[in-house]
């Protein structure tokens, strides 16, 4: 639920914000302050669909989404991460036309907004700095953008109060979209190892094979499947060869193996025999012929 809220309000504050920076990119006539407000407003805007997806993300699984709703929660940081990387490449592009042909800035009225936007958007980061998914953490990695801009502004501001070098301006804007772009491209990479089912991170599949092997009664493991739906929450297949009867018992020493992995729903096949890998591919045999296999 905090995460909800902490979302929402940093979705009013960034739109109510965005506002108030483009009147006062166009009063001080600046375009690190222009830039900054047009990425705000794409800000406000993910955060606005980051909070619906949010939301979504909660719902309990059913037939639809056997898995629950997580991935919405993830499609939320994937639309966030998208609109930063075109809003940083588009100030980009209006800084250098602004390094070409410099312009004339009114620094006094910059310095009032910069103030102003340094305090804004300290509030709403630390605000949003709570929560662990990754769409959280994209909203919370633009708030965080969005300080960082302001505090160059500022400096920047009063730099060209006392110089007058006016290509201090758009310089500025360039140096905070390239920061944007960096750490847009990390999360971007991490979203998509989420889609392309990669293995999680935190999990070597050799070592948690060993550690599983070493169980009582497990003679060997094989078809281990593990990933992850958000990022956070890790899931698993595999098969288990065991002599064992008492089947119960094993896999309950497995399933506290693997929470101790992060792995938190596992499904666990057993069989009585070390089964060649031919007949885990059903296109080679027939059923039956596997079945046969089994029995002879």
């Amino acid at each position: 639920m905090k995460t909800e809220k902490n979302i929402l309000f940093a979705f009013l504050l960034n739109l109510m914000f965005s506002i108030f920076e483009f009147v006062g990119g166009i009063f001080t006539n600046s375009v690190a302050i222009l830039s900054d407000a047009v990425h705000d407003m794409g800000d406000a805007l993910s955060i606005g669909i980051s909070l619906f997806l949010e939301k979504k993300s909660k719902k309990k699984p059913d037939n639809n989404y056997t898995y629950g709703y997580i991935r919405y929660s993830v499609l939320g940081g994937l639309i966030t991460t998208v609109i930063l990387l075109v809003g940083s490449v588009l100030v980009i592009y209006n800084a250098i036309v602004r390094i070409i042909n410099p312009v004339d800035v009114n620094y006094k009225g910059m310095l009032i907004f910069a103030v102003a936007g340094v305090i804004m958007n300290f509030i709403a980061a630390y605000l949003t700095k709570e929560g662990d998914s990754i769409n959280q953490k994209s909203v919370n990695l633009h708030m965080l953008e969005d300080v960082l801009g302001w505090v160059v502004v500022l400096v920047g501001a009063i730099i060209m109060n006392f110089t007058d070098i006016l290509i201090i301006d758009p310089i500025m804007s360039i140096g905070v979209a390239v920061f944007i772009l960096i750490n847009t491209l990390k999360n971007l990479k991490q979203i998509l190892n989420l889609f392309l089912e990669k293995t999680p991170e935190n999990i070597n599949i050799e070592e948690l094979k060993n550690h599983l092997k070493k169980i009582d009664g497990v003679n060997d493991i094989h078809h281990i499947h593990v990933w992850s739906i958000d990022g956070y929450n890790s899931y698993a297949t595999m098969h288990i060869v065991t002599k064992s009867n008492n089947i119960k018992e094993i896999k309950e020493k497995i399933r506290k193996e693997l929470a101790e992995h992060g792995i938190c729903h596992a499904i666990l096949e057993t069989e009585d025999e070390a089964c060649d890998d031919v007949e885990c591919k059903p296109n080679l045999h027939t059923e039956q012929e596997a079945h046969n296999h089994h029995h002879h």
